[in-house]
């Protein structure tokens, strides 16, 4: 095990890269922090390639039954663990992910239910939805290339592991979307409109896509008419909407045979 104590050394400068697009794509590779979240990365198979850990917190956790043998195992300072968390009280454990190119599913494979993200930016709303998707049953979650970045910190930390329990891909929502149709997959949009119907009234599905969109300005014109049907959640109360993932939440587990 490799000992690093500075906050000034080369490896812990590219490993703080990583919570920048930019370091993400030179390195090809990606920051998980906490033990949650490397244990369910361990538990995945995901490709690790470093471990990094205070003397602390290898203390506490069993990760020597766990550690593939192609990761680098590091013991870090406190001072560096504190450099590479994103919280005010880091656990003292982060690994970093190699990111699979290839990992992601063509379109025309996809089956069973699945959320598509129009523009949605917040990366808390993301989490949320993902972790709802997993919960609901979902098979996957595709994030249009105006979404935020699947991999950026804050998304990573909000979805707790289930990024890793579904498929997650990031593409062009009109290419799955025709994909879906052709197998005759509806895909229903999120818009109260004169043709859209209420999420209760259209039955329960095994293969089907939800098309979620952005926070303040929803679904985008282009999806709108490519969409099987739009869909509205009936509001009762004297609230004009819902926040995006709760109402995400609702049709999910809705809509999911």
């Amino acid at each position: 095990m490799k000992v690093i104590q500075s906050t000034g050394n080369t490896t812990v400068k590219n490993w703080k890269k990583l919570q920048t697009r930019k370091g993400r794509n030179q390195q090809g590779k990606y920051l998980l922090e906490g033990w949650h979240l490397v244990r369910e990365a361990l538990t995945a198979g995901e490709k690790i390639s470093e471990i990094m850990v205070t003397s602390t917190a290898f203390a506490q956790i069993d990760l020597q039954a766990d550690l593939p043998q192609e990761a680098a195992l590091f013991e870090i300072s406190e001072e560096v663990a504190q450099k590479l968390s994103a919280t005010p009280s880091p656990q003292g454990i982060f690994a970093t992910v190699i990111i699979d190119e290839n990992a992601s599913l063509r379109p025309d494979q996809a089956t069973g239910a699945w959320l598509f993200l129009d523009t949605v930016q917040d990366p808390g709303n993301v989490g949320t939805m993902v972790r709802t998707a997993d919960a609901a049953g979902f098979a996957g979650v595709v994030l249009s290339h105006g979404s935020v970045d699947f991999y950026q910190p804050k998304l990573v930390r909000s979805m707790q592991g289930s990024q890793f329990h579904i498929q997650i891909s990031q593409g062009d929502l009109s290419e799955w979307t025709a994909a879906f149709q052709a197998n005759s997959y509806p895909v229903f949009g999120s818009e109260l409109n004169e043709k859209a119907r209420s999420y209760d009234k259209v039955g329960r599905h095994e293969n089907f896509a939800l098309v979620m969109g952005n926070e303040g300005n929803g679904l985008s014109s282009k999806m709108l008419q490519q969409t099987s049907l739009n869909l509205y959640i009936p509001l009762k109360g004297k609230a004009e909407s819902l926040n995006v993932a709760v109402a995400a939440g609702i049709m999910m587990f809705a809509l999911k045979a």
